[in-house]
Order: structure tokens, then sequence, then C-alpha cells
């Protein structure tokens, strides 16, 4: 049942984040800032100046939002796998696996569905982390009425572009590697076990990460353009001036955290959507 999709992927999602939350502030502040010298620095900065409340700095806005986000992630990819193999999850169990370039499509249309939610989200996330004190933004709710009075509704989607450019075809890579890995790990005509949806979940995360982290760097700077950052006019001049002032290595920083922080998150993530699945629509036999 469709809804049902959306709703495992509600609850799973916000299982993720209480896993990964802190990683990504060490990442925001490494993509974003350059006084960082490196994770063990800034995790160390952060603490001293912050303790374990900076690790923390964000979370209540994606806490309160990220069911929705990972309900559309969800919610369409399956929907839209439905569509395009015109079959439903129990008939694609049952011998009829939808085709690598089906998954990839499915993927990428649920990452375009998300982006449009996750936009000005990910802004407040992103600006909140961001901030080591609290002079600027006294929390979600203050942060989103400053860019709003500042900026404008336009505003809410500064980075959106270089977001689409990210998740898109990213997503499109989130999904293939878990369905590949997934069946690898299963013996045919079984039900896929906590072991096999676990790696493939954790598999599937770090593999998106390694291809999502340049454009994540990109993003994340511009968010932060305007709030303290460096001024950037939009994706190719953040890129030309990045490369410029830092080299190509910069695009990869916070790769090793993205990568660290992902095959836990998103293992969590499809074990919690799998187990739900099974209990709202259990398997025909």
């Amino acid at each position: 049942m469709p809804f049902l999709e959306f709703i495992a992927g509600s609850i799973s999602g916000a299982v993720g984040l209480a896993v990964g939350h802190p990683l990504d502030t060490v990442k925001v502040r490494l993509q974003a800032q350059s006084v960082y010298k490196g994770i063990l620095h800034c995790v160390t900065s952060t603490y001293a100046r912050e303790g374990l409340h900076g690790f923390f700095k964000g979370m209540a806005f994606p806490v309160l939002t990220t069911g929705i986000l990972n309900s559309i992630v969800f919610g369409s990819y399956s929907n839209a796998l439905d569509y395009l193999t015109q079959s439903q999850r129990s008939n694609r169990s049952q011998g009829k696996p939808a085709s690598a370039a089906q998954i990839f499509s499915a993927g990428c249309f649920s990452g375009l569905m998300q982006v449009f939610v996750l936009a000005p989200i990910d802004l407040v996330k992103v600006r909140l982390q961001g901030q080591t004190t609290a002079d600027r933004y006294r929390g979600p709710v203050h942060c989103l009425s400053l860019i709003l009075k500042g900026e404008g509704l336009r505003g809410l989607y500064r980075g959106g572009l270089a977001l689409a450019l990210r998740d898109v075809p990213c997503y499109g890579l989130y999904f293939l590697p878990y369905e590949v890995t997934r069946k690898a790990l299963t013996e045919s005509g079984t039900q896929s076990g906590t072991f096999a949806i676990l790696m493939a979940g954790g598999i599937a995360g770090v593999v998106t990460w390694a291809f999502a982290t340049p454009m994540d760097v990109v993003k994340a700077r511009l968010q932060m353009s305007g709030a303290g950052g460096r001024e950037y006019t939009g994706v190719l001049h953040c890129v030309r001036v990045s490369v410029r002032e830092e080299g190509l290595r910069v695009f990869f920083k916070g790769l090793l955290l993205n990568s660290l922080r992902a095959f836990p998150v998103n293992a969590v993530t499809f074990l919690s959507y799998e187990s739900l699945m099974k209990i709202f629509c259990p398997p025909v036999r």
C-alpha cells in the first residue's frame, strides 16, 4: 500500500538521523569553514568551546521534518518503481525483479521530489550547525525568520541548485547498490535477513556519499554565503573560487566523515524501513 511506504520511510528516517547528526555537524563545519585543520581539530575545538551540545546544533528542525523527507524519498521511490515495473513490491520479491535502469530512474525521481521540501530545511540546519556562538541565530524559527526577512522566499532556496545536482543522480546511486548488494547476500527464494539489509544499506550510503561529497561541499558553502561565510554568486562561481584558493582537494572535504557516518546511518535506516514494511505488508507466501 503506497501510504504505508510513506509511513515506514518517515519512521526509519528519524531513526537514522538520531544516529548520524553529531558527525554531520563536524562535516558541515569542515566543508563550510577553513579554520579547522582536520576532523580531530574540529571535534576537539567544538567540544572545548561548546561542549557536547555543540555537536547537536541544528538537530531540532531536522527531527521535526525528517519524517516528511524520508517518507517522500522512500514513498516516491517505491511507487515510482511500481509504475516503471508495472508490478508491486510483493510481486517483485516473488521472482519479478526490477532492472538496474528502473531502480536508478526511480531513485532519481525520489531525489527530485524531496529537493523541493529539503532545500529550506537543510539551509536552516547548515546555518545553525555552522555558527559557533548564538550571536546570529537563536534557533531554527529565528533563523528561518531572519532568512525570510533579509532574503525573501527566494533566500530559503539558497544552494538549491547544488542540492538538486547532488541529490537527483545520487539517490539513483543510493537505491541501486542497496538492491544489488541485498540480493547478492540473500539466497534465492528467501527473504533478506538482518545482516544482508544492514550491509546493503551501509554500502549504499558509502557509495552515495563518495559521489555526493563534491557537490555537498559546494552546497554547504552556498548556504553559508551571506551568513558569515564567503559570498558566492552561484554554483560555478563557488567551484572556481574554491579550486583557485584551495585546490581540487577542497571538494573531498568531509568525505571520510561522510563515509563513517553513512554506513551506520543508512544501515539502520534501511533495516528500520524493511522491518516496518514486513509488519505493514507481510510477504506473500
